[in-house]
C-alpha cells in the first residue's frame, strides 16, 4: 500500500507576528513536492493567523488539547475550540508533554479519544527517552504507549504516529536510519498484532529528532518511514528540502 508522504512543522514555543509571517511567505512561494501532506504545527496564541496567511493546501495543527469540551480548565484548549478556529489537526504526547509536563500514557490516550470525538486528525507521539534506550527497554515503553493511543482510536484514518528519538531531539544529531527503520518496523508489527493487518499497512508512521535537511533524504529512503515531524528545522529555509526529501 502506498502512504501519502507526510511532513510536519512543530514550531513549538517560537515565533512572532512578524517572524511566522516571514515562515508562511517561504512555504507559500517554494517549490514543493505536491505528493506530500504538510501541517503546520504553530503556537495556539498564532492558530489563526497562520490558517489565515497560509495556503489552503496546507493543513494547521494545534500542539496540544484537553480532554473535555470547555469548563474551569484555566490556559487549556479543548478540540471543539481548534475544530471552530478552522484547525485539522492536533499534535499529541509530545516528548516535551511527557517529560517535562509529565503527561501519562493513559492521559494521552484520553486526549485522544477526545480529539476524535470532534473529529480531529491527531499527530500522535511515542518514543523512549536515552535513560530507557540505554536499560534496553525501549520496545516495552513504545507498546505500552501504543497500547494506550491504540484503546482510544475510532478511526486509524484520521491518525498519524510520530516516533520521537527523545535522546536525539534537539541535539542536531538524528537517529541512523538503519535504527528509525527497525523501529518502525516494530511498530508497525505491533499494529498487525493488536489492531489490524489494514491498520498496520494504511497507519503513516513518521520520525522526529533532529531531521535536518542534509540527513532527510536517507531517512526517507526506509521503507516504513512516513514522513517527519520537524522541530527546529521547520523554522529554516531547510524546511522545504525536508518536505521535498522523496522528490
Amino acid at each position: 500500500m502506498t502512504r501519502k508522504f507526510f511532513v510536519c512543522g512543530n514550531w513549538k514555543m517560537n515565533g512572532s507576528k512578524k517572524s511566522i509571517g516571514e515562515l508562511i511567505q517561504t512555504l507559500n512561494t517554494a517549490k514543493l513536492d505536491p505528493n506530500v501532506e504538510v501541517v503546520c504545527a504553530a503556537p495556539a496564541i498564532y492558530l489563526e493567523l497562520t490558517r489565515s496567511k497560509l495556503d489552503p493546501k496546507f493543513s494547521v495543527a494545534a500542539q496540544n488539547c484537553y480532554i473535555v469540551p470547555s469548563g474551569g480548565f484555566t490556559g487549556e484548549i479543548s478540540p471543539a475550540m481548534i475544530k471552530d478556529c478552522g484547525m485539522d489537526w492536533v499534535v499529541l504526547g509530545h516528548s516535551t508533554r511527557r517529560h517535562i509536563f509529565g503527561e501519562s500514557n493513559e492521559f494521552i490516550g484520553q486526549k485522544v479519544a477526545h480529539a476524535q470525538e470532534n473529529d480531529l486528525g491527531v499527530i500522535v507521539c511515542i518514543g523512549e527517552t536515552r535513560e530507557e534506550k540505554e536499560k534496553g527497554i525501549t520496545d516495552q515503553v513504545i507498546f505500552a504507549q501504543m497500547k494506550a493511543i491504540a484503546d482510544n482510536v475510532k478511526d486509524w484514518n484520521k491518525v498519524v504516529l510520530a516516533y520521537e528519538a527523545g535522546w536525539a531531539i534537539g541535539t542536531g544529531n538524528a537517529a541512523s536510519p538503519q535504527h528509525v527503520q527497525q523501529i518502525h518496523a516494530k511498530v508497525r508489527e505491533w499494529l498487525k498484532n493488536n489492531v489490524s493487518e489494514a491498520v498496520a499497512n494504511s497507519v503513516r508512521i513518521i520520525y522526529g529528532g533532529s531531521v535536518r535537511g542534509d540527513t532527510c533524504r536517507e531517512l526517507a529512503a526506509q521503507k516504513d518511514i512516513d514522513g517527519f515531524i520537524v522541530g527546529k528545522g521547520s523554522l529554516k529555509p531547510e524546511f522545504t528540502d525536508i518536505i521535498n526529501a522523496k522528490a
